[in-house]
């Protein structure tokens, strides 16, 4: 099998390919035919595409050949780490109420979890227990908004993944606390990779918030390729949080596919302040009439770090609504990179859409490369996008020294409100205020804050 996989020309990829066959030959690895059916296709497409390179125009400013060339070490199986405990405690939202699934180096931590006891029908944990149990809705959701992806990291964590999160709530059910999905590295070796794949389905009427939350305890480079497919049913009322802080040497991939069914609500932020280089793919899909989706993000970059958005939203239906807000703040050498694109199709009347990316340079080699992008095949909608890069406002900075607002003080104002524009949208309280002080804390701990540039 691995044979007909490899064609001429795609020998990065071979390291990739042959690791595989571990994986295929071990029915615990592969899991059932069907999902073998589904890892070799995936396989079969990063074979053939091999990694992305800066000739592409998605990837013309995201290098990832620094990835490329680490030792490919993907962590199949789970390994105690009995240190793991203790460090869970100083990580964010672990002092917040909520149904906490821990997963350590990809792996389901069940000692780590505290689960509670979810309303009747709600279903929280392991995507492999699921799998093994042979669960129906796993097999009807699972690569549903993937399959055919020809992404490199897609692929590769349709092809590797072993485990995950899944979340199932059924009709009409409200979850009164949040779903905290913790995933920590601890991996030490240079090129260990984790594949998470996560599988949310809220089905109609259900009303919960969700936080996926990728933290780093390692000082090699390791990677992280993540994927989360969505699927929310007609009224479904949903808030996303993704919150990345990994290791300074890591390299972050991660996807979130949503499918946004009939006068749903989904509301997803994006928080990134980790990694040495993060890459962040959104694709939303407004698949029937009345959804209102609200995508809202906030990088924050320093030293050498590179934070890459890419978001796609498809209005399928007519009289949806979706609105885009990301911030980015960047400091000494660091890159951010934001492609949006709106795609509205000819049957989508009356789309209301708006998107904006608003950047903040804190020194004059921090950069930007901002793509906003409008795609429109129907003539009866609301369409807006925009983008600004800039440093502080002098006059803004004058206003507030003239009311007795001291220089240092006046930057942190500004600072502080331009992130919060992001934050205040957050509905969930307690997440909201614990964003909030981790965010200003971050922001406080870099000496860029108050210089003048």
């Amino acid at each position: 099998m691995l044979q007909t996989l490899t064609k001429p020309g795609t020998r990065k990829a071979d390291p990739f390919v042959a690791g595989f066959a571990r994986l295929e030959q071990d029915p615990r690895l592969a899991g059932p035919p069907w999902l073998l059916a589904l890892r070799r296709a995936a396989l079969a497409r990063f074979a053939e595409h091999g990694f992305p390179t800066p000739q592409q125009e998605d990837w013309r400013f995201t290098n990832v050949a620094p990835l490329a060339k680490l030792p490919f070490r993907p962590l199949l199986e789970a390994v105690d780490d009995g240190g793991a405990a203790a460090a869970l405690e100083r990580f964010a939202f672990a002092r917040q109420a909520a149904a906490r699934l821990v997963f350590l180096n990809g792996h389901f931590a069940p000692r780590l979890s505290s689960l509670g006891t979810p309303p009747t029908g709600v279903r929280l944990g392991s995507l492999a227990a699921a799998l093994n149990a042979a669960d129906g809705t796993i097999q009807r959701h699972l690569a549903a908004q993937v399959r055919g992806d020809t992404d490199a990291f897609a692929a590769l964590n349709s092809a590797y993944f072993q485990d995950g999160a899944f979340v199932f709530v059924p009709a009409d059910t409200t979850l009164e606390t949040p779903v905290h999905l913790l995933f920590l590295c601890t991996a030490g070796e240079p090129g260990a990779a984790i594949h998470p794949r996560n599988l949310i389905v809220a089905e109609p009427g259900s009303r919960f918030t969700v936080i996926e939350h990728y933290v780093g305890a390692a000082q090699a480079a390791y990677v992280t390729n993540a994927v989360t497919e969505l699927v929310a049913g007609a009224g479904a009322r949903l808030e996303h949080c993704k919150f990345q802080e990994e290791s300074p040497t890591a390299f972050h991939l991660a996807r979130l596919h949503a499918h946004l069914g009939r006068e749903c609500k989904v509301l997803s932020h994006s928080f990134a302040l980790g990694a040495r280089l993060s890459r962040y793919n959104l694709n939303a899909v407004l698949a029937a009439p009345g959804v209102e989706c609200v995508l809202n993000g906030l990088y924050l970059a320093r030293g050498e770090e590179l934070a890459d958005h890419h978001m796609i939203v498809e209005h399928a239906q007519p009289h949806c609504a979706s609105h885009e807000y990301f911030n980015g703040i960047l400091a000494d050498h660091a890159r951010g990179v934001f492609h949006g694109r709106i795609l509205v199709r000819p049957e989508a009347q009356k789309t209301d859409a708006k998107q904006t990316n608003r950047n903040l340079l804190l020194s004059d080699s921090a950069t930007i490369d901002t793509k906003p992008q409008l795609e429109i095949y129907a003539d009866d909608v609301k369409c807006t996008h925009g983008a600004t890069v800039g440093q502080l406002n002098d006059e803004a900075i004058f206003y507030l020294r003239a009311r007795g607002v001291g220089r240092e003080t006046a930057r942190r104002m500004l600072i502080h409100a331009f992130a919060g524009e992001i934050i205040e949208r957050v509905r969930c309280e307690p997440v909201r205020q614990e964003l909030d002080g981790l965010i200003w804390e971050r922001l406080e701990q870099h000496p860029r804050l108050t210089e003048h540039v």
